[in-house]
């Protein structure tokens, strides 16, 4: 049975977008390009949507759309299912993004926790322009852009005692997430940067030829996690914390409590709860990523 919000966010619909960050914008008008210390940036608009495009070398992939119609619309699945991480945090006062891309993240948890604290980490100070010309995205004396390498960042961070209550990584490079953000030094490192009732939520993919690997590695950092894996998308989030996991009826009443707010997003929250599995799918001896151990060699297939 098809599900519908009041936005008309069908299954359907939301088949176009399967594997949001790995299909080509086609037919799409060229609004703005160049070409930055780490990647091509181009941004596209298409039947009244807006594209950030990183073009790589295995071809362009889109990073961030917006519904020129009605932005305040999630496009793509990846995006709505990292709000699951509220499922385990309901009530984040301070927030960490790892990645900015058009800034929908974040502008959207500013809008739903106005008295947060959030501070994004972006690599690069290009994407912060781009996302401030293109997608709206604005500063404010709550959410703040740090330009810089997020493991350097994490490591400053845990040097001056500071805490998170949810922690997102969405780094993307164009191809894969940033090789050292995903090793099981660099989980450890987040680690230190979580409150007791924190949650790291982590936007990665279900059909990579990494999935055993850093499947392993955030078991080896976290003992248990949340797979957050869906039909329709290639991708998957995994959700973190330094405690117990939540069971299934404290997540459903969760979700209800969160839906309506969420639903002007596309959000369909209540849904998430019951494609949230702690169930072993993965290799358990498969080795875990680790700074010595690269997984640009498995992607190569070495």
């Amino acid at each position: 049975m098809m599900t519908k919000s009041r936005h008309g966010n069908t299954l359907g619909t939301v088949l176009l977008c399967v594997f949001c960050c790995m299909h080509s914008t086609v037919a799409a008008k060229t609004i703005h390009k160049e070409k930055s210390l780490y990647r091509n940036i181009v941004v596209r608009e298409s039947n009244n949507r807006r594209c950030l495009v990183f073009s790589v070398k295995r071809g362009d992939k889109n990073q961030t759309c917006t519904d020129l119609r009605d932005p305040n619309l999630l496009v793509f699945a990846y995006v709505r299912m990292v709000f699951a991480g509220l499922l385990v945090n309901p009530k984040p006062n301070k927030i960490l993004v790892i990645g900015l891309g058009g800034g929908s993240i974040p502008t959207t948890l500013s809008e739903l926790f106005p008295n947060a604290g959030i501070d994004i980490v972006e690599i690069d100070d290009a994407v912060v322009r781009v996302a401030k010309k293109y997608f709206a995205f604005q500063e404010n004396e709550r959410m703040k852009v740090i330009v810089s390498d997020a493991r350097v960042y994490i490591r400053r961070a845990t040097q001056r005692g500071q805490q998170y209550d949810m922690i997102i990584l969405d780094a993307f490079t164009g191809d894969y997430i940033p090789e050292h953000l995903m090793t099981v030094e660099f989980l450890e490192e987040a680690k230190q940067l979580m409150t007791a009732d924190g949650a790291l939520i982590a936007n990665t993919f279900s059909n990579s030829l990494l999935y055993h690997h850093e499947s392993v590695t955030y078991q080896r950092a976290f003992k248990t996690f949340f797979n957050f894996k869906m039909s329709f998308t290639g991708n998957r989030v995994i959700i973190a914390t330094t405690k117990q996991l939540p069971e299934l009826k404290l997540l459903t009443h969760r979700a209800h409590l969160f839906a309506d707010r969420l639903d002007r997003y596309g959000i369909e929250f209540e849904s998430y709860p019951d494609h949230m599995s702690r169930e072993i799918d993965w290799d358990p001896s498969k080795k875990p990523l680790t700074d010595q151990f690269s997984p640009a060699n498995l992607l190569r297939g070495d």
